[in-house]
């Protein structure tokens, strides 16, 4: 069975995405600054297709959150601003023709949509019967590798509430939002079971790992 790890970037007061989220602003206003860590990495550079990054803690971590991935979970926001019935076909997502997913990614949405391939191996599926039939996708998909959890706060909050994620990694940005999307809250007993293993930090970032014992 793939374990089930959800990774999110989080502000210091508990967002993990701005207001208002748009074209110009996919992770809402400021949202962005909850990535600059990882951008800086030699591994989320790689994912993107450019050369160098840096090394150090924020590295390793990085890296390790991409090892053995074999499917991603999202929900819809997190794949565009576009809501309600799906107009066209036209939206591919924020990541151009070559996603940095390359692999299967299964988002969750109210209104059915035919999956779509593009360039690097990513395979877009559109789930309209929930979490549960959403993992169980995923984790067929994903063999026997991990299935990721990528956002945003409202997906990561159902899967949490129904104990479903193995391992929990927020890495927390010394940045105040003051609004947006928050992850902490009602929540019910979603993080019991999820004991601390690992705090590490950086001068851009504190990264906590949590594994359900």
């Amino acid at each position: 069975m793939p374990a089930v790890r959800l990774q999110l970037s989080m502000s210091l007061d508990g967002y993990v995405a701005g207001p208002r989220q748009s074209l110009e602003n996919p992770l809402g206003e400021g949202g962005m600054a909850l990535h600059e860590w990882a951008l800086a990495t030699r591994t989320f550079r790689e994912m993107f297709g450019s050369e160098g990054g840096e090394t150090g803690i924020d590295e390793d971590r990085a890296a390790a959150s991409r090892a053995n991935i074999g499917a991603t979970i999202m929900g819809r926001n997190m794949f565009g601003p576009i809501r309600g019935e799906w107009e066209n076909d036209d939206w591919k997502g924020w990541w151009g023709d070559n996603p940095p997913y390359h692999g299967p990614v299964y988002v969750l949405t109210h209104h059915a949509r035919d999956s779509f391939a593009m360039e690097g191996g990513t395979t877009f599926h559109f789930v309209t019967d929930g979490i549960g039939p959403a993992l169980e996708l995923a984790c067929a998909a994903a063999g026997d590798q991990d299935v990721v959890i990528g956002g945003g706060a409202s997906t990561a909050g159902q899967y949490l509430r129904a104990g479903l994620v193995d391992e929990l990694e927020l890495h927390v940005s010394p940045i105040i939002l003051g609004s947006g999307e928050r992850l902490l809250e009602d929540l019910d007993d979603g993080l019991d079971g999820l004991e601390p293993v690992d705090v590490l930090s950086s001068q851009r970032v504190a990264h906590f790992r949590f594994v359900r014992s």
